[in-house]
């Protein structure tokens, strides 16, 4: 028979299945050698005691042969010569948007502004190491979008589990590792995420789809108020009469042409801030109360929330073991962000700490109507370029001395690898974030003792945790309101926030382009 308990273990039994086996038999009197196997269903860390627990679902197979399940690929067909949807953007939304297409028998064009995975990594080498920003090809945009090279974090706070699931087994299939399902808080890691994303477009290619890089849609061909086609940087034509919009949060020239053309888009705040890092030791030993971190925990994470004048002052991204890297996407701004490899091995751990802003705080920015946040976020983000000395130099300040006010005399050595630079971060961000953060950060220290301190260095800006706009669309369609044929998706549209929403809001429409389609 299978059995399905919860327990409740500590670190090393979890993590050694002849101590797990040994815990089973003697809390639910099993006999031991009728236990043939004990599969983890979900796995998750309680260290809000001293003693850090391990909660386990699991099935114990108790004199029944276990046979894993298989985790398969849909049974693809070819649609070479089937009806075309143009996809603009090649990120999880755009990735899973062509996928499911292919499944229900529709063929995907997609136009991805950057380059494929392996290409990117020498621009990516170019604005680490030569402060060169390639506006095509960066940590934003190219094969994969944001998600490939920063992090690759699976967690989303969706009630759809179902859906969930769905995509977390999808890229069990393209080859991430079966963990994915059983974590409480999933991570592909930055490393493992390129060959993954590799084998999906090798799969679309293979079953009849099209891949355009280095193809940057620059105009939107528009009939009435009916979706054409798309025109792009070189010149060329694609004509379809569906077009999914998965370009990613970045794409201010997309936002730009919408607004132009007269494609209702709509003002949406987000959260600005920081990116502070800690050494990770000392995150661990606040999280864990612990000295040393036991050999059978992982890098700690954290996530911590406050109130500041009504204001939400919150850890976004968090990074165990991870990386601060420069994401701007255009010359003459700075954008900090960050990502961990699967193992989270650095010996730091950084986080964005960021304030949600109202759109009462974009009114000086007003003439520029829906893209008045953008236009905000730009300012700060050209700001902080200046200030670090116009290349991608970030402005840096102590955490203490941030707090305080004072300049900080030096700076210790970050993962950051263009460098950074002594500023007072007053200079670079509006006096409302500057003094939410103030605040915010006194109050982190209240919860986590020993998180303000002066070895932890704060970077600016941290300013790409969300669209600053939001294209509507029908909720039942997801069409845009007024012109047929357009389907806002992902991030950059407003519906998502990460690869699995972004991955299941990708399916959602391309399940209405085949069932609304003429």
């Amino acid at each position: 028979m299978i059995k399905e308990y919860q327990l409740r273990v500590d670190p090393e039994t979890a993590a050694k299945p002849d101590l797990l086996e040994r815990y089973l038999s003697q809390q639910k009197n099993i006999p031991m050698d009728e236990i043939n196997h004990i599969e983890i269903l979900k796995r998750s860390i309680d260290a809000r005691q001293k003693d850090v627990i391990i909660n386990l679902k699991v099935n114990v197979y108790v004199g029944e042969e276990y046979r894993e399940e298989p985790i398969s690929l849909p049974d693809y067909p070819h649609v070479g010569n089937e009806e075309e949807v143009i996809i603009v953007g090649m990120g999880p939304a755009g990735l899973f948007a062509a996928l499911k297409l292919i499944e229900l028998g529709m063929k995907p064009i997609i136009l991805e502004r950057g380059k494929d995975v392996k290409e990117r990594i020498q621009d990516l080498k170019g604005i680490n190491v030569k402060h060169i920003v390639n506006e095509d090809s960066n940590y934003c945009f190219g094969e994969g979008g944001a998600g490939t090279y920063s992090d690759g974090k699976l967690y989303t706070r969706s009630k759809k589990r179902g859906d969930v699931d769905r995509i977390l087994r999808l890229l069990v299939g393209f080859g991430a590792v079966r963990d994915i399902m059983v974590e409480a808080h999933p991570h592909i890691g930055t490393n493992k995420l390129p060959p993954i994303i590799a084998k999906m477009r090798e799969c679309i290619l293979n079953h009849g789809g099209e891949i355009h890089f280095n193809t940057r849609v620059t105009d939107f061909i528009i009939e009435g108020d009916q979706m054409t086609g798309v025109k792009t940087l070189s010149g060329d034509t694609f004509k379809a009469d569906q077009v999914i919009l998965a370009t990613g949060h970045s794409a201010r020239d997309i936002f730009e042409l919408l607004h132009r053309k007269g494609v209702e888009i709509e003002l949406k705040p987000l959260a600005i801030g920081v990116r502070v890092e800690h050494q990770q030791s000392l995150i661990d030993s606040i999280q864990y109360s612990c000295d040393v971190r036991s050999d059978y925990l992982p890098p700690s994470p954290y996530s911590i929330a406050k109130q500041v004048d009504d204001r939400g002052v919150y850890s976004f991204c968090m990074c165990p073991g991870g990386v601060i890297a420069p994401c701007a996407t255009k010359p003459g701004e700075i954008v900090t962000n960050g990502w961990s490899s699967s193992r989270r091995a650095r010996a730091t751990a950084n986080s964005g700490i960021v304030v949600e802003l109202r759109e009462e705080d974009f009114e000086p920015f007003a003439k520029h109507g829906p893209l008045a946040a953008m236009e905000f976020q730009k300012l700060i983000e050209q700001r902080a370029w200046e200030m670090g000395g116009k290349t991608q130099t970030a402005p840096a300040q102590r955490l203490v001395d941030f707090v305080d006010g004072k300049l900080s005399a030096d700076l210790p050595n970050t993962s950051y690898a263009p460098g950074i630079k002594s500023v007072e971060l007053s200079n670079v961000l509006p006096d409302f974030i500057h003094n939410a953060l103030v605040r915010g950060f006194k109050q982190f220290d209240r919860s986590m003792k020993g998180y303000l301190t002066n070895e932890a260095v704060v970077h600016a800006p941290e300013s790409r945790t969300s669209s600053p706009v939001r294209i509507p669309r029908d909720w039942k369609t997801f069409q845009h309101v007024r012109v047929k044929g357009l389907y806002p998706c992902g991030e950059g549209a407003g519906y998502a926030g990460g690869i699995i929403s972004a991955a299941m809001d990708g399916e959602k429409c391309a399940v209405a382009c085949v069932k609304y389609k003429e």
